[in-house]
Protein backbone atom coordinates (compact mmCIF):
# COMPACT_ATOMS: atom_id res chain seq x y z
CA UNK A 1 0.00 0.00 0.00
CA UNK A 2 1.09 3.61 -0.81
CA UNK A 3 0.26 5.90 2.09
CA UNK A 4 2.62 9.31 2.87
CA UNK A 5 2.88 9.56 6.79
CA UNK A 6 1.10 13.41 6.73
CA UNK A 7 -1.50 12.49 4.37
CA UNK A 8 -5.26 12.59 5.83
CA UNK A 9 -7.01 9.20 5.45
CA UNK A 10 -10.90 8.40 5.41
CA UNK A 11 -11.99 4.84 5.25
CA UNK A 12 -15.16 3.39 3.66
CA UNK A 13 -16.14 0.00 4.14
CA UNK A 14 -19.35 -1.18 2.15
CA UNK A 15 -20.25 -3.79 5.45
CA UNK A 16 -21.75 -6.59 3.60
CA UNK A 17 -19.70 -6.46 0.82
CA UNK A 18 -16.30 -6.57 2.83
CA UNK A 19 -17.90 -9.27 5.23
CA UNK A 20 -18.51 -11.22 1.82
CA UNK A 21 -14.65 -11.04 0.94
CA UNK A 22 -13.43 -12.28 3.94
CA UNK A 23 -15.80 -15.33 4.21
CA UNK A 24 -14.68 -15.98 0.69
CA UNK A 25 -11.22 -15.98 2.09
CA UNK A 26 -11.67 -18.15 5.21
CA UNK A 27 -10.88 -15.40 7.49
CA UNK A 28 -12.57 -12.83 9.88
CA UNK A 29 -12.13 -8.91 10.61
CA UNK A 30 -10.48 -7.96 13.56
CA UNK A 31 -11.96 -4.35 13.36
CA UNK A 32 -9.49 -2.93 16.12
CA UNK A 33 -6.09 -4.46 14.00
CA UNK A 34 -8.12 -2.59 10.99
CA UNK A 35 -8.30 0.79 12.79
CA UNK A 36 -4.34 0.35 14.16
CA UNK A 37 -2.97 -0.51 10.60
CA UNK A 38 -4.51 2.22 8.56
CA UNK A 39 -3.35 5.00 11.92
CA UNK A 40 0.13 3.62 10.86
CA UNK A 41 -0.15 4.33 7.42
CA UNK A 42 -0.83 8.18 7.95
CA UNK A 43 -3.52 10.66 9.64
CA UNK A 44 -6.76 8.64 10.13
CA UNK A 45 -9.18 11.33 10.56
CA UNK A 46 -12.52 8.92 9.79
CA UNK A 47 -13.63 5.28 9.48
CA UNK A 48 -16.98 4.85 8.15
CA UNK A 49 -18.86 1.88 8.57
CA UNK A 50 -22.09 1.13 6.28
CA UNK A 51 -24.60 -1.52 6.97
CA UNK A 52 -28.21 -1.97 6.48
CA UNK A 53 -30.01 -3.38 9.95
CA UNK A 54 -33.29 -5.02 9.99
CA UNK A 55 -36.05 -3.09 12.41
CA UNK A 56 -38.83 -4.04 14.26
CA UNK A 57 -37.55 -7.56 15.29
CA UNK A 58 -37.05 -7.99 19.11
CA UNK A 59 -33.41 -8.41 18.93
CA UNK A 60 -31.26 -7.33 15.96
CA UNK A 61 -28.29 -10.05 15.49
CA UNK A 62 -25.75 -6.96 13.98
CA UNK A 63 -26.39 -4.35 16.90
CA UNK A 64 -23.95 -5.95 19.06
CA UNK A 65 -21.24 -5.42 16.06
CA UNK A 66 -22.74 -1.88 14.79
CA UNK A 67 -22.36 -0.90 18.77
CA UNK A 68 -18.86 -2.24 19.49
CA UNK A 69 -18.18 -0.32 16.25
CA UNK A 70 -19.60 3.08 17.59
CA UNK A 71 -17.85 2.86 20.94
CA UNK A 72 -14.40 1.96 19.29
CA UNK A 73 -13.16 4.90 17.03
CA UNK A 74 -15.81 3.84 13.78
CA UNK A 75 -18.36 6.08 12.69
CA UNK A 76 -21.75 3.86 11.73
CA UNK A 77 -23.95 4.63 9.02
CA UNK A 78 -27.25 2.78 8.76
CA UNK A 79 -30.71 2.15 7.51
CA UNK A 80 -33.21 -0.30 7.88
CA UNK A 81 -33.26 -3.31 5.50
CA UNK A 82 -35.80 -4.16 3.22
CA UNK A 83 -37.61 -7.36 2.99
CA UNK A 84 -38.12 -9.42 0.38
CA UNK A 85 -39.36 -13.11 -0.57
CA UNK A 86 -37.05 -15.36 -2.37
CA UNK A 87 -37.87 -18.12 -5.32
CA UNK A 88 -38.12 -20.53 -2.81
CA UNK A 89 -40.60 -18.26 -0.69
CA UNK A 90 -38.21 -17.39 1.81
CA UNK A 91 -37.73 -14.34 3.76
CA UNK A 92 -34.90 -12.18 2.97
CA UNK A 93 -33.71 -8.87 3.68
CA UNK A 94 -31.96 -6.39 1.41
CA UNK A 95 -30.39 -3.40 2.75
CA UNK A 96 -28.02 -1.48 -0.61
CA UNK A 97 -26.23 1.76 1.44
CA UNK A 98 -24.26 2.85 -2.40
CA UNK A 99 -25.65 5.72 -1.93
CA UNK A 100 -24.60 6.59 1.02
CA UNK A 101 -21.40 5.75 0.60
CA UNK A 102 -21.49 7.73 -2.26
CA UNK A 103 -22.40 10.66 -1.06
CA UNK A 104 -20.28 10.16 1.97
CA UNK A 105 -16.90 9.99 0.27
CA UNK A 106 -18.14 12.94 -1.93
CA UNK A 107 -18.46 15.02 0.92
CA UNK A 108 -14.65 13.97 2.68
CA UNK A 109 -13.28 14.58 -0.81
CA UNK A 110 -13.02 17.87 0.32
CA UNK A 111 -10.80 17.15 3.77
CA UNK A 112 -8.78 14.12 2.76
CA UNK A 113 -6.01 13.04 0.83
CA UNK A 114 -6.79 9.97 0.29
CA UNK A 115 -9.96 7.79 0.52
CA UNK A 116 -9.93 3.80 1.22
CA UNK A 117 -12.55 1.78 -0.23
CA UNK A 118 -13.60 -1.68 1.17
CA UNK A 119 -15.94 -3.03 -1.64
CA UNK A 120 -15.04 -4.62 -5.27
CA UNK A 121 -18.86 -2.87 -6.18
CA UNK A 122 -18.08 -2.22 -9.87
CA UNK A 123 -20.95 0.76 -9.41
CA UNK A 124 -18.41 2.62 -7.55
CA UNK A 125 -16.04 3.19 -10.46
CA UNK A 126 -17.74 6.50 -11.89
CA UNK A 127 -17.12 7.56 -8.01
CA UNK A 128 -13.72 6.78 -7.92
CA UNK A 129 -12.97 8.42 -10.93
CA UNK A 130 -15.03 12.32 -9.88
CA UNK A 131 -13.26 12.01 -6.24
CA UNK A 132 -10.08 11.63 -8.33
CA UNK A 133 -10.76 14.57 -10.35
CA UNK A 134 -10.67 16.55 -6.73
CA UNK A 135 -7.21 15.79 -6.32
CA UNK A 136 -7.89 13.07 -4.20
CA UNK A 137 -6.11 9.74 -4.30
CA UNK A 138 -8.37 6.46 -3.91
CA UNK A 139 -7.19 3.07 -2.67
CA UNK A 140 -9.29 0.22 -3.30
CA UNK A 141 -9.18 -2.89 -1.36
CA UNK A 142 -11.18 -5.71 -2.44
CA UNK A 143 -10.19 -9.29 -3.27
CA UNK A 144 -9.15 -11.10 -6.91
CA UNK A 145 -8.16 -14.44 -5.30
CA UNK A 146 -11.24 -15.55 -3.94
CA UNK A 147 -13.51 -18.25 -6.43
CA UNK A 148 -14.56 -15.99 -8.30
CA UNK A 149 -12.93 -12.66 -7.85
CA UNK A 150 -14.95 -10.40 -5.94
CA UNK A 151 -14.12 -6.86 -7.47
CA UNK A 152 -15.14 -5.38 -10.29
CA UNK A 153 -12.04 -5.05 -13.27
CA UNK A 154 -13.46 -1.25 -13.96
CA UNK A 155 -13.29 -0.52 -10.06
CA UNK A 156 -9.51 -2.04 -10.04
CA UNK A 157 -8.43 -0.14 -13.05
CA UNK A 158 -9.63 3.01 -11.53
CA UNK A 159 -7.99 3.05 -8.28
CA UNK A 160 -4.30 4.92 -7.66
CA UNK A 161 -3.99 1.41 -5.33
CA UNK A 162 -5.53 -1.88 -5.47
CA UNK A 163 -4.69 -4.14 -2.07
CA UNK A 164 -5.68 -7.61 -1.63
CA UNK A 165 -7.43 -8.19 1.55
CA UNK A 166 -5.88 -11.66 1.17
CA UNK A 167 -2.67 -9.52 1.72
CA UNK A 168 -3.97 -8.37 4.42
CA UNK A 169 -5.19 -11.48 6.39
CA UNK A 170 -1.92 -11.85 8.80
CA UNK A 171 -2.86 -7.69 9.78
CA UNK A 172 -6.01 -7.61 10.20
CA UNK A 173 -7.61 -11.06 10.31
CA UNK A 174 -8.11 -13.58 12.72
CA UNK A 175 -8.95 -17.45 11.86
CA UNK A 176 -12.71 -17.72 10.55
CA UNK A 177 -15.31 -19.92 12.52
CA UNK A 178 -17.07 -20.96 9.38
CA UNK A 179 -15.50 -22.53 5.92
CA UNK A 180 -14.85 -20.18 3.63
CA UNK A 181 -16.98 -19.40 1.14
CA UNK A 182 -17.38 -20.96 -2.87
CA UNK A 183 -19.11 -18.54 -4.51
CA UNK A 184 -19.43 -14.39 -4.50
CA UNK A 185 -23.09 -14.26 -4.86
CA UNK A 186 -25.94 -12.42 -3.51
CA UNK A 187 -26.17 -12.66 0.22
CA UNK A 188 -28.68 -12.89 3.16
CA UNK A 189 -28.97 -10.03 4.85
CA UNK A 190 -30.11 -11.72 8.00
CA UNK A 191 -27.49 -14.29 7.81
CA UNK A 192 -24.64 -12.74 7.48
CA UNK A 193 -25.54 -9.72 10.27
CA UNK A 194 -26.19 -12.77 12.79
CA UNK A 195 -22.54 -14.46 11.87
CA UNK A 196 -21.22 -10.89 11.74
CA UNK A 197 -22.56 -10.20 15.35
CA UNK A 198 -21.26 -13.91 16.63
CA UNK A 199 -17.95 -13.58 15.22
CA UNK A 200 -17.33 -10.15 16.77
CA UNK A 201 -18.35 -10.61 20.15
Amino acid sequence: MTFYPTEKIALFIDGANFYSQAKALGFDIDYRKLLDEFRKRGVLIRAYYYTAIVEGDDYSPIRPLVDWLDYNGFTLVTKSARKFTDSQGRDRWRGDMDIEIAVGMMEMAEAADHLVLFSGDGDFRALVEAIQRKGVRVTVVSTVKSQPPMISDDLRRQADNFVDLADLGDIIGRPSRAPPSRGGGTYDNRTRAEIEAEDEL
